[in-house]
């Protein structure tokens, strides 16, 4: 009995890293960092055609905006982490273009591919709160899921630590100065449950129908910007700092300021003329009667607005932002 609790700790005493960051189908040899960013916006943009076909829109405008948005998140990504952490890069710009490696800034995607998205949904006629307050928790969810891509490539973790649930480092992938430590904070795994804890309180508040179209989105990136200003506190990687904080820290900080002011100004408490309409002019969709003119009897929201219980479905052109 002894032998075997002794086995037990020792099987709980840290979490394993993958020896690999590949997946290897047959002759196919997949980086698993990719994937978990692939799988994370499908799952996102899942969820968020089934929240805006709930709430009456066509939900094949989320597959129109994905093809311009998701390519505008990569690249503002990529760039934010090259701006913030360029020293990395010195005398070899080229590895700047080997995204498989790992390097993507979130703050940045977020600003990319909303500012892109928001451009889509205009033109495709969306009313912008409605739209935001639609993705707001699929947005945490796609970066959750893209998080795991951190383990599979070993980074991303914080300081050294002696907790259960530290994780094992190879030496290769170790800061010079913790090379004789072997267990580290999981700090992307911190930051991937800190976001799945936010999407399913940003999806009770929704359902709620309490707090004002757009707020939920505000919520989002206050809430974001609160879980990652303590993760970053406990990294242990090398960053850009700006008065001798981490420039993450700073956004971190920007976030949650400018939420509270946006908040402030626009107000939380849902209005009496508050709607949730999913287009300017006025009309609905119908997976079985397609475009249903203002003023006409349409479809409802189900299920609060929830988009769980939503049927798929719809026709368009995706690749057109129009």
């Amino acid at each position: 009995m002894t032998g075997l609790l002794s086995g037990l700790a020792a099987l709980t005493a840290s979490l394993p890293s993958p020896g690999s960051n590949e997946i290897v189908l047959g002759p196919l040899h997949l980086r698993a960092y990719g994937l978990m960013i692939a799988f994370g916006v499908l799952a996102a943009v899942e969820m968020a055609r089934r929240r805006w076909a709930a709430r009456g829109g066509n939900p094949d405008d989320w597959a129109a905006i994905a093809i311009w948005a998701v390519p505008a998140g990569l690249i503002g990504a990529r760039l934010y982490h090259v701006m913030t952490d360029w020293r990395t890069y010195q005398g070899r710009w080229l590895d700047a273009f080997k995204i498989w490696e790992g390097g993507l800034g979130i703050p940045g995607g977020i600003i990319a591919g909303v500012a892109v998205g928001v451009w889509v949904g205009r033109r495709r006629g969306m009313r912008l709160p409605t739209g935001l307050d639609v993705v707001a928790p699929a947005l945490p969810l796609a970066q959750a899921i893209g998080r795991l891509g951190n383990w599979w490539n070993q980074e991303v973790f914080g300081r050294p630590t002696t907790l259960p649930w530290g994780l094992e480092i190879a030496p290769a992938h170790r800061p010079a100065r913790y090379l004789d430590y072997a267990t580290f904070h999981p700090t992307f795994l911190y930051e991937a449950l800190w976001n799945l804890v936010l999407m399913g309180l940003l999806i009770w508040l929704d359902r709620k129908r309490a707090i004002r179209p757009g707020d939920l989105f505000v919520l989002y990136v206050g809430g974001y910007g609160l879980g990652r200003l303590w993760v970053e506190a406990l990294r242990s990687d090398n960053a850009s700092l700006i008065l001798g904080l981490r420039v993450n820290t700073w956004m971190s900080l920007l976030a949650i300021g400018g939420s509270v002011v946006v908040l402030a100004v626009r107000g939380l408490r849902r209005r009496p003329d508050d709607d949730d309409e999913p287009y300017e002019d006025g009309h609905r969709w119908s997976p079985t009667e397609g475009v249903v003119e203002a003023g006409v009897p349409g479809p409802q929201p189900a299920g609060g607005g929830s988009g769980d219980d939503a049927a798929d479905g719809g026709s368009g052109e995706a690749a057109d932002p129009r």
